[in-house]
């Protein structure tokens, strides 16, 4: 599934979509673990940092993580993100 082209006021410059979970993320209200089914690397205008977003099957973004460039978001998945392999879409 492709994402929006702009993700919580980022623009998209990468993603990654698996209909098998990526890996999950804790609930903020201690319910069932959250599926990640989408990533994406993406940048706020004026900004030359860029963050890796941790996205559900709805495009909604769970977590995000800062990164110098865009290879350093791609290549440093953590650990709970690699269930299934990340095929990255260049926008």
């Amino acid at each position: 599934m492709t994402p929006p082209t702009h993700l919580d006021g980022a623009r998209v410059l990468a993603w990654a979509w698996s209909d098998l979970p990526f890996g999950h993320v804790a609930s903020e209200v201690g319910t069932a673990p959250i599926a990640i089914h989408g990533l994406a690397v993406c940048q706020y205008a004026g900004e030359a940092r860029v963050y890796r977003f941790s996205c559900d099957a709805r495009w909604d973004t769970l977590q995000d993580e800062v990164y110098a460039s865009e290879d350093e978001a791609r290549a440093q998945l953590p650990a709970q993100y690699r269930a299934v392999a990340a095929s990255w879409n260049q926008v």
